[in-house]
């Protein structure tokens, strides 16, 4: 059977990006790596903090440098940050260093799952449901030019998506090997 590459995910805040890259990394026993706490780590500090005194632009180019440093290694699961697809060089390193998923969900559910989130300085503004709103419209276009496969998060267990990534993921690698049965051709990811 064809070895699953790395995985990426990529995705808005509050789609699971970190739980199910957990999950996902524990069923497949690989390592785990989120790049916000990766940022976190090496400076000692929060994001909050490194926006309020790099901005986003610094944090940014931190940002750029570990998803660099981290996607060279091999056999791991790596969660990013909501804006990493902002980057092009972040866009293309992920698509040529591993299967990117796109976790998608619905503004309702990223409002839920952001709401008591104080760490995310994106919304610490009046109305956070037009912020996230804006930051999709800017996003998604980017998230799907980026994703090699998409899977909804709304209204799922993170062990029912970890399952829908780790099949869809094997398929994938299956189809782009040179070992893919037949009955695979043609399948759509």
């Amino acid at each position: 059977m064809q070895a699953l590459p790395n995985l990426f995910l990529v995705g808005p805040m509050g789609t699971g990006k970190s739980t199910i890259g957990r999950a996902l990394a524990a069923e497949l026993h690989r390592d785990f790596f989120d790049s916000d706490h990766v940022i976190e780590q090496r400076c000692g500090c929060n994001i909050p903090w490194i926006f309020d005194v790099e901005g986003e632009a610094g944090f940014r180019i931190r940002e750029a440098q570990v998803i660099d440093e981290i996607t060279r290694r091999q056999g791991i699961v790596l969660a990013t940050g909501g804006g990493a697809v902002m980057h092009p060089t972040n866009r293309r390193l992920l698509r040529e260093r591993g299967v990117v998923v796109y976790l998608s969900t619905t503004i309702e559910q990223q409002l839920r799952r952001t709401a008591r989130d104080r760490n995310r300085p994106l919304l610490q503004c009046a109305d956070p449901e037009k912020r996230l709103r804006e930051l999709l419209e800017l996003r998604d276009p980017l998230y799907r030019d980026t994703a090699t496969l998409i899977v909804s998060t709304d209204r799922r267990s993170p062990r029912s998506v970890v399952a829908e990534i780790r099949r869809r993921a094997r398929r994938y690698a299956c189809h782009s090997s040179s070992g893919c049965s037949s009955e695979l051709s043609g399948y759509s990811f």
